[in-house]
């Protein structure tokens, strides 16, 4: 008996434990890999916001398609007027197709070149169209400071002019991420839009702030001729002074509707741009930039639809005729 090895009860305890926890382990694992119901829930494929820009895009896409058709089909729309409510039109459309290519490239077509391509379009089309609105204001300002030489050939010369630079001016920030200014390889330099550099968007967003302020002192101008006209029609015509003062206030609210629609749809994505980067949660981005889509969808609705030119062509496309309201229909001091 003095003989006999101790049993090590404790330790062959132990063994057996672990063994059988590692046999358990391996028959959860070999369980979960041949039932499908354990397998996690895939995540949402689809961004609701990116659905909803996409929406957006096609809206803006129609609608300013209509406009650029209308122009480009009717010869007698070839005033500076016509030409740069055209050349509005025609950056919004870009736009609106942009938003939808956009979505398309996101989740069928995803590579660095087509993300390039996408934002190339989208920031020199939003580029132009707000160039073009500063050029339409320019426009209207001419048109009734120089009011007798305003219909010559100096005219449709100076909007040629103006119509090269901004269109040149644009695609030269279009081309800028696909040269190579992009964040792509460095992603601590990335602004709230991917794949844009904080310093891009600093530009596009201080250069928007510059052209507002001169779109807001353009528009006082205009306000000021606006209420200097209609007094002296209202002098030369004997009108009542509550006729003089509807005209004006008339003039002025479309002034004021022009500016504020302007702004309320630019002006919050501009200033969180310029405050964000992109560590910011992208909610913010997307809430800021939708209403800057909506700008495109307006802008047809404040400068094509409601022109009395567009409005007979529209109705000579739809119905074929011109309807008496507009055949009579004279111009206002407040048409502005």
């Amino acid at each position: 008996m003095n003989g006999d090895p101790k049993v090590n009860f404790s330790g062959l305890l132990r063994d057996y434990l672990d063994a059988a926890g590692a046999a358990v382990e391996n028959v959860s694992a070999a369980a979960s890999s041949q039932v499908p119901g354990v397998e996690p829930e895939p995540e949402l494929g689809v961004n609701p916001w990116d659905i909803v820009l996409c929406t957006s895009g096609t809206l803006i896409s129609c609608e300013n398609a209509i406009v650029v058709l209308i122009i480009f089909h009717n010869p007698s729309l070839r005033a500076p007027m016509f030409l740069l409510i055209g050349s509005l039109a025609l950056a919004d459309l870009l736009a609106g197709i942009g938003l939808i290519i956009n979505f398309v490239f996101a989740y069928l077509l995803q590579s660095e070149a087509t993300r390039l391509v996408t934002i190339g379009l989208i920031v020199a089309s939003f580029s132009a169209s707000v160039c073009s609105l500063l050029a339409i204001t320019v426009d209207r300002y001419l048109s009734l400071y120089y009011a007798l030489t305003y219909h010559s050939e100096r005219t449709v010369t100076f909007t040629y002019v103006m119509l090269i630079l901004l269109w040149g001016t644009s695609i030269c920030l279009g081309l800028l991420p696909v040269l190579g200014w992009n964040c792509l390889r460095d992603e601590s330099t990335c602004s709230v839009v991917r794949p844009l550099t904080k310093n891009n968007t600093a530009i596009l967003s201080i250069s928007f702030l510059f052209m507002f302020a001169l779109m807001l002192q353009l528009y006082i101008q205009i306000c000021k001729i606006v209420m200097r006209h209609a007094h002296q029609i209202a002098l030369q015509h004997h009108f009542l002074a509550t006729s003089h003062y509807v005209t004006t206030r008339k003039g002025v609210s479309t002034l004021a509707i022009i500016l504020g629609t302007f702004a309320a749809c630019w002006m919050p994505f501009t200033l969180y741009s310029l405050i964000a980067d992109y560590t910011y949660p992208s909610i913010y981005t997307y809430a800021t930039l939708l209403p800057a889509t909506y700008n495109s969808i307006i802008n047809p609705v404040i400068y094509a639809f409601r022109n009395q030119e567009i409005q007979k062509a529209l109705c000579l496309i739809c119905c074929g005729c011109i309807p008496p309201s507009l055949s009579q229909r004279t111009r206002s001091p407040s048409d502005v």
